[in-house]
């Protein structure tokens, strides 16, 4: 097999054989591979543009976990005797300046869902004045000792980097709230990140119908240049048509209009399969997959097709059940065991279940089994429903 060499070689005699084209050039072939799919980073920052700023799904979840779960009240027991007033209750009605309880908490929830960490820094300012102030995950590293047991954290505001012990120590301390996470020690995993694929898949699927709405609701088409004649379009031609078709034709407010075609020209429109059309149902797929991730029955963000439960009622217990209380409880374990030492008393923190109207039909079901059975008296009954003995309260 000859040798083809890329340029012209020496005829033998000096000159340099010409250059000669072939009239019927071979074909050729085309090769093709799937790509890889590109995904979001999992940064806190990514997370939560992408998230919670650019999805509907992910922004209503993450709201209503953390406003839900900032509402439960509080109750602070000493011992077993509940307390009605106390500087724990005032501080967490009040941690600081800007912010309220609710607030303060609807923030920390916040942070948990889209980070999966939370820190809580107690600043001391003597005479009993004591606030609490949330500290930005992205902002916020956390430093180890020499045995690797995790001791401060870093927190970088612009150039400035100050630490936080970690505990409580003289004049405040923080506090690392986390959710479990498999592979790290130090940081936690936030549902949004299991969720990844659903959510970029999501923010695809909208992206592609903007883009389709764009283009007057129907996928391009194709124009067919075939003059009987023969020949092709001069390339004064082509310029000029390309420009027509941009200016004329493209764009939301010229959908519709006709298009004036020359001679040898034709249009061929490209139709869009059932199949092509799916992409609603994977949107809706993809949110399903979002609200399993934060733990919220899709039937309480709108999403269609999950009969999982039989009504709203029930999927609004569960959603109270399985998803807020659990995490209310983890946070008030978390906040005893870190602010009870301030105060130097044995507190625990709790939440009133009593007060949540979500929670209003197994209460009363549990007030009617109680009260219908004769064999227990007042005060073992009231411990049934949660509450003191008469001679505590």
């Amino acid at each position: 097999m000859a040798w083809k060499w890329p340029w012209p070689r020496d005829a033998g005699n000096g000159s340099v054989r010409p250059e000669r084209k072939s009239g019927n050039p071979g074909g050729f072939v085309a090769i093709h591979a799937q790509g890889e799919a590109r995904w979001t980073r999992r940064d806190y920052a990514t997370l939560s543009r992408e998230g919670f700023m650019r999805n509907p799904v992910v922004h209503r979840a993450v709201r209503l976990i953390s406003e839900t779960a900032s509402a439960i009240p509080w109750l602070l027991y000493e011992g077993v005797a509940e307390l009605d007033e106390h500087p724990l209750l005032s501080l967490l009605e009040r941690p600081n300046q800007r912010q309220a309880g609710a607030s303060f908490l609807e923030a920390l929830y916040g942070h948990l869902l889209l980070a999966g960490n939370a820190y809580v820094e107690l600043i001391e300012a003597g005479e009993g004045a004591r606030e609490l102030h949330l500290l930005r995950p992205d902002r916020v590293t956390v430093l180890t000792d020499a045995s690797g047991w995790p001791s401060a954290l870093e927190y970088r505001e612009g150039a400035g980097k100050r630490k936080a012990p970690m505990g409580i120590l003289q004049g405040g301390g923080a506090l690392h709230l986390t959710l479990f996470h498999p592979l790290d020690d130090h940081y936690g995993f936030p549902p949004l990140e299991a969720a990844l694929m659903a959510l970029d898949t999501h923010n695809a699927a909208g992206r592609w119908n903007k883009a389709l709405l764009d283009n007057s609701a129907r996928p391009s088409g194709a124009l067919v240049y075939a003059p009987k004649e023969g020949g092709n379009l001069t390339d004064e031609q082509f310029e000029r048509l390309k420009t027509e078709l941009e200016e004329g034709y493209s764009g939301t407010t010229r959908a519709g209009r006709p298009l004036l075609l020359e001679g040898g020209l034709d249009w061929k429109a490209m139709g869009m399969t059932p199949k092509d059309m799916d992409f609603i149902e994977a949107k809706h797929s993809a949110s399903r997959d979002i609200a399993l991730a934060f733990g919220v029955p899709p039937m309480l963000l709108g999403i269609p097709g999950d009969n999982t439960y039989a009504n709203y009622q029930e999927a609004n217990r569960a959603f109270y059940r399985l998803t807020i209380l659990p995490l209310v409880a983890r946070i008030s374990k978390e906040l005893s065991g870190w602010l009870g030492p301030v105060f130097g008393e044995e507190l625990r923190l709790w939440y009133d279940a009593d007060r949540v109207d979500g929670l209003s039909g197994e209460r009363d079901a549990l007030w009617a089994r109680v009260g219908a059975a004769t064999f227990l008296s007042d005060d073992e009954k009231r411990d049934a429903v949660g509450y003191q003995p008469r001679d505590l309260a």
